[in-house]
């Protein structure tokens, strides 16, 4: 397995952002929405080039196949609560590790906030369902983090199934061809136009940088 740069890697941060101020869209009616993140309503957003690049990845899949979206934007503040929740819990099994090793093990699973490609509206968590919604087997259920599945959410994790496997593959090659990157310790998390994407693909620049969205 090739070298898996984590969100809190310095190299990361360091990608500058030149905010193109694409706006923030509403999914539900262009995609298959799952309701297990249901919150405000904010989840359910995205910038406009990551839903047309979605929707592009949607007609590349098999017949009988389609992309089911469960949570898009993430307001920086929720992101913050979940960053800081993960690390008390690493630091409760762990309190022998260093704040640095703390956060490190924490962008496995959550991004630090002031880098959080979700608060950018530039990252989907996502699956596979058939065109009764039913949800494809995947290997994990979505959002598993690295301790309860025994790192079977790394997206290359030799942990699964050949069924789960072989999904995994479809789901990647769709999303690959539009310009998507995969998160490599969380199979479903996929994005476009922030740093980590940048990163990633050699970009000089991020698209889109953190943004509150007011539903008010």
């Amino acid at each position: 397995m090739s070298e898996i740069i984590l969100m809190s890697d310095a190299r990361v941060a360091a990608i500058p952002v030149e905010e193109c101020g694409e706006p923030l869209v509403d999914v539900s009616g262009a995609l298959l929405v799952d309701d297990r993140k249901s919150d405000s309503g904010a989840e359910l957003h995205l910038r406009q080039g990551v839903l047309d690049r979605l929707l592009e990845a949607e007609a590349l899949l098999p017949e009988g196949l389609r992309l089911l979206f469960v949570e898009g934007y993430r307001p920086p503040a929720l992101q913050r609560r979940y960053f800081e929740g993960y690390g008390d819990e690493l630091r409760a099994a762990h309190p022998d590790w260093s704040a640095d090793r703390i956060r490190s093990a924490a962008s496995r699973y959550v991004s630090p906030p002031e880098i959080a490609p979700h608060s950018a509206g530039a990252a989907v968590d996502l699956t596979l369902a058939d065109t009764d919604g039913r949800e494809l087997d995947l290997g994990t259920p979505m959002n598993a983090n690295p301790e309860e599945s025994d790192g079977a959410c790394y997206t290359g994790a030799d942990n699964i199934t050949a069924e789960a496997r072989a999904n995994r593959a479809v789901l990647g090659k769709a999303l690959d061809a539009v310009g998507l990157v995969n998160y490599p310790t969380e199979w479903w998390h996929w994005s476009y136009g922030d740093r980590y994407w940048a990163l990633t693909i050699g970009a000089p620049a991020a698209l889109y940088g953190p943004k509150d969205l007011d539903l008010s």
